[in-house]
């Protein structure tokens, strides 16, 4: 052991390159305490798509049969590539970036092609919080916007059934319904199907507001239009209430987490006792969890699976990676990650209980079929809650709640997004960046640059666009090839043993080794199966009404691109830059069994030890479980 490995500080010891160790440079900070981690975990992990789109796949997908398929893709991709990257996080000290230049420098692509998912995902992302908060700065108002014809937004077409809950006054027999067209209310009674055949030609209040009031749609298409300011005021709202979040590091989000991430279940708990004490409540659940098992037959039920659970647990997006980088050396990540993956899902069966109650009740409220109001993504968060929530008496009160609880839980996910591609430009420029002030301004360029990129999501033909970057920036099959990269590198190039040894020196233990095989085998099968039966359906493009060669089909090209090329683009970088360490991990990584086979299977050895310098492992684990938090 040289003198200068004695006098390594721990920071440089468990993962950080210290090249940036300059006079006016600061340390990289801690999370103060594990519950901030676990709270910034669960913020970015919960958040709109629990509410707003795992539900109605349960729906769609056969009821509780759907549960099948996820749980599936949840065990054997979910969970192993969760934890993958927190571990990996956790153990090199860096983003992610400069994490997979660590362990493997011709795959630092991998870190690079997450952090364009990331960035699709803070420019696009935060316009659903600048709907939510144009929302809930009209559900102060009585009667709710959205539930009159009376605007100056509405058309001719427009007409509001009226429930009986919210309006019983008018279900009597001596009620008089002259203003729909001199029905009377015994005649609504008696001719039911006739009027809900003939109320099928209008258009609900509630998607007028949607259509007419907040997206005031172009209609001509391929135009963006001009920008409507009153969303745009909004979104600079949602960025300054991030940027605040986040300014001073994660001294501010680990703070801040404490209610963002406990808020929305607050709301959620009083949604979902208001919405199961609903007439009709049962009937909704009924919809909810009914089985249905010819469903797993079909393939698009166990893809629906796979994307939920990709997209529900931030995977392939290096945020895990990023957050797990403020974790102190010897923190029990796997124990985290089991407890979050467990309150991810737990937290979408039960958002799904809230959702279908409330739905069940404005079926049996308006006497329709409960497949005519059930919907997903902005149309249930926008349209369908909304104008069921209007039917209820203080209707105002509930829709305030709603929009508070969408604000939180998409507030959260943001600025962590946010917080992670800083931490990523941080860690790759340190000497620069980790310096008083320069974090505020990095963090103040990201807002600034992603809110002047979103300002056309907020046009005339902002929806269409924001449908195109939704489908295909963060796409299925973008993800599934970075998971499928990032569990082969760990598992083949690097060695899923001398990972298993790292999370050991880490942890106290060794993990199960379910997650070995999972990372060497099922993992990356999945994905590519997963993706052989999207590529193999019919042209993607046609699907979502895109023609081939049009300006949307080149642009979607290019988002689905755009990540992908990273990786054999760096991998280029890397024979050129050092051809003979392409695989070599950082000297600087700690690794407590060096002449240890870095894989083995059923007793065989797949790859033997690749020796290298390392440093004091008895000196190191002393002085990292003294480690102070910076924080």
């Amino acid at each position: 052991m040289t003198e200068e490995t004695v006098k390594r500080g721990p920071v440089e010891e468990h993962g950080q390159n210290n090249p940036d160790s300059e006079e006016g440079t600061q340390p990289r900070e801690k999370w103060a305490n594990n519950m901030e981690f676990i709270l910034s975990m669960a913020g970015e992990i919960i958040g709109l798509g629990n509410v707003w789109r795992f539900p109605y796949l349960c729906y769609k997908n056969g009821g509780g049969v759907f549960l099948i398929p996820y749980c599936v893709f949840l065990f054997c991709c979910g969970i192993p590539v969760f934890f993958l990257e927190t571990a990996l996080g956790q153990y090199t000290s860096e983003g992610g970036v400069t994490a997979w230049r660590k362990i493997c420098p011709m795959f630092e692509g991998v870190g690079f092609a997450s952090q364009v998912i990331v960035i699709y995902l803070n420019i696009y992302y935060i316009v659903v919080l600048a709907w939510g908060i144009f929302y809930l700065i009209h559900s102060f108002k009585s009667p709710l916007p959205w539930s009159t014809c009376d605007n100056w937004w509405n058309t001719d077409l427009c007409f509001s059934r009226a429930g009986f809950f919210a309006n019983p006054e008018l279900f009597h027999d001596e009620s008089n319904w002259s203003f729909l067209h001199n029905i009377s209310s015994e005649g609504f009674n008696n001719s039911n199907v006739g009027l809900n055949d003939t109320f099928l030609t209008f258009i609900s209040p509630e998607n007028e507001f949607w259509t007419h009031r907040v997206l005031r749609t172009s209609q001509e298409l391929g135009s963006l239009g001009k920008v409507h300011w009153d969303l745009a005021l909004c979104l600079l709202l949602a960025w300054v209430i991030c940027y605040f979040c986040i300014w001073k590091g994660i001294k501010t989000t680990g703070k801040v987490v404490y209610f963002t991430a406990t808020f929305p279940y607050l709301m959620l708990f009083i949604l979902f006792i208001r919405g199961v004490t609903l007439p009709g409540a049962a009937e909704g659940l009924k919809y909810y969890l009914r089985p249905d098992f010819s469903k797993l037959a079909h393939p698009e039920v166990w893809v629906d699976a796979g994307t939920q659970v990709f997209f529900s647990y931030a995977v392939c997006q290096g945020v895990l990676t990023s957050l797990g980088s403020y974790n102190k050396y010897n923190n029990n990540c796997y124990k985290d990650c089991l407890a979050l993956c467990c309150l991810n899902s737990a937290t979408s069966i039960f958002a799904g209980f809230a959702v279908f109650s409330v739905i069940g009740f404005m079926a049996h409220d308006l006497n329709i079929p409960i497949s005519e109001v059930t919907a997903s993504g902005p149309g249930l968060a926008f349209i369908a809650y909304p104008k069921a929530l209007s039917l209820l008496p203080g209707s105002s009160f509930w829709a305030v709640l709603f929009f508070l609880m969408i604000l939180f839980l998409g507030l959260d996910s943001q600025f962590v997004c946010v917080e992670s591609l800083a931490t990523s430009i941080t860690d790759l420029f340190p000497s620069r960046l980790r310096r008083k002030g320069a974090r505020e301004l990095l963090v103040l360029a990201i807002a600034v640059i992603c809110f002047l990129l979103g300002l056309p999501f907020v046009t005339e033909g902002g929806m269409n666009l924001f449908r195109l970057v939704d489908t295909f920036g963060p796409s299925g099959t973008s993800l599934l090839i970075i998971a499928c990269t990032e569990t082969i590198v760990v598992s083949w190039i690097y060695g899923a043993d001398r990972f298993y040894d790292n999370i050991e020196d880490m942890i106290g233990y060794r993990p199960s080794r379910v997650l070995k095989y999972c990372w060497m085998f099922v993992t990356p099968l999945i994905c590519v199966l997963t993706m052989l039966y999207n590529l193999g359906k019919q042209n993607i493009f046609n699907v979502y009404g895109y023609a081939p060669g049009s300006s949307a089909s080149a642009i979607a090209g290019l988002l689905i691109a755009a990540p992908l090329i990273c990786i054999p683009a760096f991998l280029f970088i890397a024979l050129c830059r050092d051809p003979n360490n392409m695989t070599t991990p950082s000297k600087d990584l700690r690794q407590v069994s060096p002449d240890k086979p870095v894989l083995t299977m059923c007793n065989f050895v797949i790859f033997k030890a690749q020796k290298q310098p390392n440093i004091n492992t008895d000196e190191t684990s002393m002085k990292m479980m003294e480690e102070p938090s910076s924080v």
